[in-house]
């Protein structure tokens, strides 16, 4: 099984049981982070995304996109969404992730808040496409979002503030056992953008 091979000093690991979550505030610089947020905010092929529920499409509060290899379909809340061929620079990104990680990832899954009422139920990344103990790298950029954990067993809580430019981990059984998402704010705050980089098993 592939594991995420660090060596930066700075590197966190967050702690909860039964799971393997690592988190690097400073993964990229100020400079670099800005100037991908805008970007990325400009040049992605943003949509409102649909889920099902009980049968009924709604409509997602975020806009999302979804990249990666030809063949990398996936299936989230009842809806399957064939990937966007790479843009160069997340492509890059992906790649710096990839290095960092000692793995490869075949795709990513981009989601844009646009303001505190854009948010993420929690969920946990199991889809079977994932494999049994998936790798996912998750890069923050733009305003500083809270990211919760909860176990699904004891119901443990754990609350993140993912800061700008900072890359998350999370592998081993973190998915079999805890739920993680973004709540809502009424904060005035400003956009942010989020990469989870995954390996769809084909």
């Amino acid at each position: 099984m592939q594991q995420c091979l660090f060596s930066n000093p700075n590197l966190q690991s967050l702690p909860l049981a039964d799971a393997k979550v690592q988190y690097l505030a400073n993964w990229l610089d100020n400079e670099t982070a800005d100037s991908l947020l805008y970007l990325f905010q400009r040049e992605l092929d943003w949509s409102e995304g649909e889920i099902k529920i009980f049968g009924k499409k709604i409509k997602i509060p975020r806009l999302q996109a979804w990249y990666g290899d030809a063949g990398t379909n996936y299936e989230y809340s009842g809806v399957t969404m064939p990937p966007i061929p790479w843009h160069d620079d997340l492509h890059t990104l992906k790649a710096r992730c990839e290095r960092q990680c000692g793995t490869r990832f075949n795709s990513v899954l981009a989601n844009l808040y646009r303001h505190g009422q854009d948010s993420m139920g929690m969920h946990s990344d199991d889809e079977p496409e994932l494999g049994t103990e998936p790798i996912i790298a998750s890069v923050s950029l733009g305003e500083v979002r809270n990211f919760d954990f909860k176990h699904k067993v004891n119901g443990d809580k754990f609350r993140l503030p993912l800061e700008h430019g900072s890359l998350l981990i999370m592998s081993g059984k973190t998915q079999k056992y805890w739920q993680h998402g973004i709540v809502k704010t009424k904060k005035r705050i400003e956009p942010r953008i989020n990469f989870t980089f995954r390996q769809i098993l084909q």
